[in-house]
């Protein structure tokens, strides 16, 4: 009796563990919630400041400009009533704002909000590292560089609901640029209202788009995405709240996950390896890039053999394959593969240029030889520093390795820190090596190789060749409407770059792996711009 007592017993808490579990998940899927984790801390939610991928996500999570991506990840309307009105020599474009676009304090979009935040981007005083993004623009480039009055620049409202672009010279992918982070709207008078402490937190923002940021605080981990129910399009939106969490480690991610914590996390390392044949795992080809960026205001840095030693001594494949493994391939170039095509013959960028300065320990050894000779040094020390996240911290020891192990007589020292730390000492030019990642807002080479012009703003290892210069100048405006020479052009100075200067080491073109649950359904990943979207994402 006693043991059938027992059983009864454990049947019915069986029943009612299970019930529980059931009536807990109807409820997830009845309120539309969500948990995921981001591999990297939110710098900044102002669009001109942002220069790393998690910020970009949040940011476009919680705006939107006037092209959004749709499901086929091709531009759409958004913020835009219609297609713009083009003029006959293709310079300037005119935009009607759609009559129901609001900001989440009910405040109607603006073409002024276009205008003073594309101000903000190319402003030299407000400090920008997007700056050279509007050099697409009338006078953008002669603004920034202190050339021209910020009233000269070619953006303007026509009325409150009329916005015209007047470019510097035609481009082909208006719509696709316009999707970039850079080209988000701000509501002008709540951003001057918190003057310098707009976007330093989720209290002095505010945006336009599918969601709202809350909870987020400037410095802590965790926050979350509700939906924005003053959104135009808030009847196709669906989740309702996503909870986001900072995971810099993968291992953290991965048991949250299969702990049924987490609906969506990154997958890297051997952990890719591990999960390559599982049915939530995905592995998504990406058009961003790691690098190793030289300073070249330094001694032993700014020598040009020093360089060339560095990137001919890394065994980029042995990286990839042994110690990524998420499908990322070994880069010897500045421009991945997959990116973008000639217009000629349809061939591949990459394929097109070759591979550029690939490993050579025999041929580093030779230049490493030859600057220490230059620098009249046989011991040199250098510090390499990244941000604290597990790839970057995978990625900075392996070249330590490499670096120690076949140039003689070279130190590495290492530093990881949180990723606004590494772009402030970036910024104020206090580093000799430095990792980090970069991923193009659109589809066409010189959003690579823009990256280096010697008055960019995201150019803080200050590169200069006037020649590489006056190339990238004539990409965008002599050479714009002949498609063949431009291409070609853009082949010469990756080369430049690459093969002559040793400018910036590249190392390898990422790919991007998660797990996902199997209620979330929706989600969109993106192969270059931000990485992901949650607007057509729910709980099924």
């Amino acid at each position: 009796m006693k043991n059938k007592l027992t059983v009864l017993l454990m049947v019915g808490l069986f029943i009612l563990v299970g019930c529980g579990s059931n009536k807990e998940q109807k409820q997830k899927v009845d309120k539309q919630e969500i948990n995921v984790s981001s591999a990297g801390e939110l710098s900044t939610l102002d669009s001109a400041f942002y220069s790393d991928i998690y910020s970009s996500d949040m940011i476009g999570q919680a705006t939107e400009g006037l092209y959004r991506l749709n499901k086929e990840q091709q531009p759409e309307l958004a913020m835009a009533l219609e297609e713009p009105k083009i003029s006959e020599d293709g310079l300037k474009y005119t935009f009607k704002i759609k009559p129901e676009a609001v900001w989440s304090n009910k405040e109607p979009v603006k073409a002024q909000d276009f205008v003073y935040s594309f101000q903000t981007v190319v402003d030299p005083a407000y400090g920008s590292s997007s700056s050279n993004q509007m050099d697409v623009f009338k006078n953008g480039r002669s603004i920034r560089e202190g050339k021209a009055e910020l009233n000269t620049f070619g953006v303007k409202a026509l009325d409150e609901k009329t916005l015209e672009l007047e470019l510097e010279y035609p481009i082909p992918y208006l719509s696709e640029l316009l999707v970039g982070t850079p080209f988000m709207p701000k509501n002008e008078k709540f951003a001057k209202e918190q003057g310098k402490k707009y976007g330093t937190s989720s209290d002095t923002f505010i945006g336009n788009g599918p969601f709202v940021v809350e909870g987020w605080k400037g410095t802590n981990d965790t926050w979350t995405l509700k939906k924005n129910d003053n959104y135009w399009d808030k009847e196709n939106i669906k989740l309702n709240k996503i909870n986001v969490q900072v995971l810099k480690e993968i291992a953290t991610g991965i048991q949250l996950f299969e702990a049924g914590e987490l609906d969506y996390t990154i997958l890297a390392d051997t952990y890719a390896l591990e999960y390559k044949d599982s049915k939530q795992a995905t592995f998504v080809p990406k058009s961003m890039i790691g690098y190793l960026s030289p300073n070249q205001k330094r001694e032993v840095t700014g020598n040009i053999n020093a360089r060339k030693a560095f990137l001919l001594a890394i065994n980029k494949a042995e990286f990839t394959e042994n110690i990524l493994g998420d499908g990322s391939l070994p880069l010897n170039g500045f421009i991945p593969e997959g990116f973008a095509k000639s217009p000629k013959d349809k061939e591949d960028f990459r394929k097109q240029n070759g591979e550029l300065l690939t490993y050579n320990v025999k041929e580093a050894q030779r230049y490493w030889e030859i600057a220490k000779k230059e620098l009249g040094k046989d011991e040199i020390s250098l510090e390499l520093i990244s941000a604290d996240t597990g790839n970057a911290k995978k990625t900075i020891e392996f070249a330590q390795g490499q670096l120690q192990d076949n140039l003689p007589g070279l130190t590495i020292s290492l530093k990881s820190m949180p990723l606004q730390n590494r772009l402030d000492l970036q910024q104020q030019g206090e580093f000799d090596l430095v990792f980090g990642t970069w991923t193009p807002d659109y589809a066409d080479p010189i959003n690579f190789l823009e990256f280096y012009d010697s008055k960019g703003g995201l150019n803080t290892a200050k590169y200069h060749n006037p020649d590489y210069d006056k190339g990238l100048d004539d990409v965008k405006n002599a050479l714009s409407n002949d498609k063949e020479a431009r291409w070609n052009k853009m082949l010469e100075l990756e080369k430049i770059l690459i093969e002559q200067d040793a400018g910036v080491l590249p190392i390898y073109q990422g790919a991007l792996g998660y797990l996902k649950s199997d209620r979330l359904e929706g989600l969109q990943v993106y192969p270059f711009g931000r990485s992901i979207s949650y607007r057509l994402a729910y709980v099924k």
